[in-house]
């Protein structure tokens, strides 16, 4: 199993946690998962990963940061 993908957004301008989302999921192996930590809730990024066939899960932790975890459906 290789090291788990993870994207650090909260210091990010937008788009570019979307962007390094969608760059990185092109190239992610199937039955992988990525990792993206960000300080809000995406709803433009849920709507592309919708529309593109990955689910997701998220969950806030104790210091604030949307912790979102992707992979194919």
């Amino acid at each position: 199993m290789n090291q788990p993908r993870v994207i650090d957004g909260r210091e990010m301008e937008p788009p570019e946690p979307m962007e390094a989302t969608l760059e990185a999921l092109d190239t992610l192996p199937p039955g992988e998962e990525l990792t993206l930590l960000l300080n809000c809730q995406p709803h433009p990024l849920y709507q592309v990963l919708r529309r593109n066939g990955y689910t997701w899960t998220e969950a806030w932790d104790e210091a604030g940061t949307n912790v979102i975890r992707i992979r194919a459906a």
